[in-house]
């Protein structure tokens, strides 16, 4: 696959509706939708503690959200390839964001995977897929702050 270019194209769509134009920073509306072809259209927001909407998706939600997506569906494919038995994985991934002046950046995001397997599976086996996971990740290898993984197995 060395080489081989992948392609994403969506439609991003915010309007103020003529209700909530950009006149103040507390005037407008941030909520916003996004549209991908042949997809559920996503109603999005910037977070709370920016004015946007809670009960929305944001941002900084989408970003965590893919690291944990990325790392499970790399998982999933290591465990099939090496015939690790995954039975279950569920992931409580945290991020942490620093504001600074008026932007700010990622400061990490650590995934806690918790992973059950079939019996007999090999403990260590399973514990070196999720480094080569987080090796081989997309979205991983595209932030330029630290991703930790910290699993737990049952079987």
């Amino acid at each position: 696959m060395d080489g081989k270019e992948h392609h994403y194209a969506l439609t991003l769509v915010w309007d103020s509706d003529d209700s909530a134009p950009t006149h103040s920073y507390s005037s407008y509306t941030r909520d916003h939708q996004i549209a991908i072809d042949g997809k559920e259209r996503l109603n999005l927001s910037a977070d709370a503690a920016f004015k946007g909407s809670a009960d929305l998706w944001n941002p900084e939600d989408q970003l965590v959200s893919a690291l944990s997506s990325c790392h499970m569906l790399t998982y999933l494919a290591l465990a099939s390839r090496n015939n690790l038995v995954v039975l279950a994985y569920k992931d409580r991934a945290k991020g942490i964001m620093v504001q600074e002046g008026n932007g700010g950046r990622f400061k990490e995001v650590t995934l806690h995977p918790e992973v059950t397997l079939g019996a007999d599976s090999d403990l260590h086996l399973a514990t070196s897929l999720h480094h080569e996971a987080h090796e081989e990740c997309f979205i991983a290898n595209s932030v330029n702050f630290p991703v930790y993984c910290r699993p737990n197995f049952s079987t």
